[in-house]
């Protein structure tokens, strides 16, 4: 469905100061370019000796005894808001690479030297694309996202849970898998999914989180990759069960859920999105007003994706629209009735 790799998008200064404002824009080492000085690489293997799409890679001695203070500063910062200068008992214990997507990112892995506890963090390039689904994610889902950016090193926070082409593998025949609860939740993600226009929702860019509950197990689905926010101009881009690797969930869901169940748990997303926006209503005013006017993405994918929408919505107002952004704000707005 998506037929070239999207390009990156600078950020221009009317978001760097938005990012300012609230607080995502830090004075931290932007040490994207000197991670890329490694100088060999072995595959990675999860845990069950599946071989994966990174790469861990190994640095000189002298490169690493640089990187190593500076990944274990933004790794304080991230997680406490300032750097403490405190963090001597902190070890990065593996660096991984992903020569994939958009943002070729950089997995650090976190050792904390007292108990063995590893935590990870992503060093990624910047791009507007992403800062824009990061923020709408952050707004509109129910997910709290955490990021900081400092010129072109674009830093987030592990997002846990088991990847969804994993769980898709390994879990959901399961025995006692509660499986109305994972359609339900998988509903519910695809719609707020096309809500906001985040496209590419397939099997590997998204989580489930697994909580096990008082009387059952909870799940979230979660997007964890956002570079196709508002870009794509096809729209069947942004419906999650139009994938491929979904088609099994896909299926679940439509075998357990009836039309009328269905309806109620995209009515669901939509109210607690509308809430949503309405307590972050300046922010998602001030974040939408700024991506009106970028160029982030192709103008025929602008006048693609608005027919596509038309035709969805039996509409004919996404027609004059001229940018993604507006797109976006017209579909949010059109979708939530605020």
């Amino acid at each position: 469905m998506i037929q070239r790799r999207k390009p990156q998008y600078p950020v221009s200064p009317p978001l760097r100061q938005y990012l300012y404002h609230f607080d995502r824009q830090r004075e931290i080492p932007a040490v994207y370019d000197e991670l890329r000085r490694f100088s060999g690489a072995m595959p990675y293997e999860d845990p069950s000796g599946r071989e994966t799409l990174w790469l861990t890679v190994m640095y000189p001695p002298e490169v690493f005894a640089e990187l190593r203070p500076r990944l274990t500063a933004i790794y304080t910062e991230l997680k406490l808001g300032r750097d403490h200068e405190q963090h001597e008992h902190l070890l990065v214990d593996r660096i991984d690479y992903g020569n994939f997507g958009n943002s070729k990112p950089f997995r650090i892995r976190i050792t904390n030297l007292f108990n063995d506890n590893s935590d990870y963090f992503y060093v990624k390039q910047t791009d507007a694309s992403r800062i824009y689904g990061l923020e709408l994610e952050h707004i509109l889902s129910p997910n709290r996202i955490n990021y900081l950016i400092s010129g072109n090193t674009l830093i987030e926070e592990h997002i846990a849970g088991v990847p969804g082409d994993a769980f898709l593998r390994e879990h959901l025949d399961r025995p006692g898998l509660n499986k109305v609860r994972i359609a339900k939740e998988f509903t519910k993600f695809t719609e707020r999914s096309f809500i906001r226009l985040l496209g590419d929702m397939r099997s590997v860019n998204y989580v489930v989180d697994i909580t096990p509950d008082f009387e059952e197990v909870q799940y979230r689905v979660r997007a964890i990759d956002f570079d196709q926010q508002s870009y794509e101009g096809n729209g069947h881009i942004y419906l999650a069960y139009r994938f491929t690797s979904n088609r099994k969930i896909t299926r679940l869901a439509f075998e357990v859920l009836n039309r009328k169940s269905i309806d109620q748990y995209a009515a669901e997303e939509h109210a607690q999105m509308a809430r949503r926006a309405k307590v972050e209503s300046s922010r998602l005013r001030a974040l939408l007003g700024i991506m009106r006017r970028e160029d982030i993405a192709p103008i025929e994918h602008v006048h693609t994706l608005a027919r596509d929408l038309d035709k969805m919505h039996g509409t004919s107002g996404f027609g004059d629209l001229q940018s993604m952004g507006e797109l976006t704000a017209m579909h949010v707005s059109l979708m939530l009735g605020i």
